[in-house]
């Protein structure tokens, strides 16, 4: 028995491998760039802003999650919700269930914009006692909001 060899049916079979190949390492690479910019924003904006935890609520599909519509459209038009104490703040009582049950007594909400669409929301949780946000650290987490926007692994989903 002999089997012959066609170089270019074989060149095809090694290209398209080759394409599908590439394609999984470039999304596995786009997933680490993403990780990175991500831990390493959060962790420079939880030491710089001394609170417990800074994290990233992202929508996988269009206004998914336990955002309501309304307060999407808030977010989409650039608000900023900074809330000093939890059990003073004039909230809905399912957040304020929600932000007791992660501990949380102030937190700090900013949208994440790239091209003007509402990626999601960056938030530090401050958990100990209250917190009177000042200006300058909103304007910190605004700044590390703006970075995320921008980089080409957000940009890019």
């Amino acid at each position: 028995m002999s089997i012959d060899f066609d170089p270019t049916v074989h060149a095809a079979i090694a290209t398209s491998e080759s394409s599908r190949f590439g394609g999984i390492f470039q999304r596995l690479n786009q997933s680490m760039q993403h990780a990175q910019v991500v831990q390493s924003t959060a962790a420079a904006l939880r030491e710089d802003l001394q609170v417990d935890r800074v994290v990233l609520y992202y929508f996988y599909r269009q206004w998914e999650g336990q955002v309501t519509f309304d307060y999407a459209q808030l977010y989409l038009e650039g608000r900023i919700r900074a809330i000093k104490d939890i059990d003073t703040a004039s909230i809905e009582p399912c957040l304020r269930d929600f932000l007791r049950y992660m501990d949380v007594r102030a937190n700090l909400v900013v949208p994440i914009l790239p091209e003007g669409k509402l990626w999601g929301l960056l938030v530090a949780h401050h958990c100990q006692q209250p917190k009177a946000w000042t200006p300058a650290e909103i304007d910190r987490m605004r700044i590390g909001a703006e970075k995320l926007a921008t980089a080409s692994s957000i940009r890019g989903k």
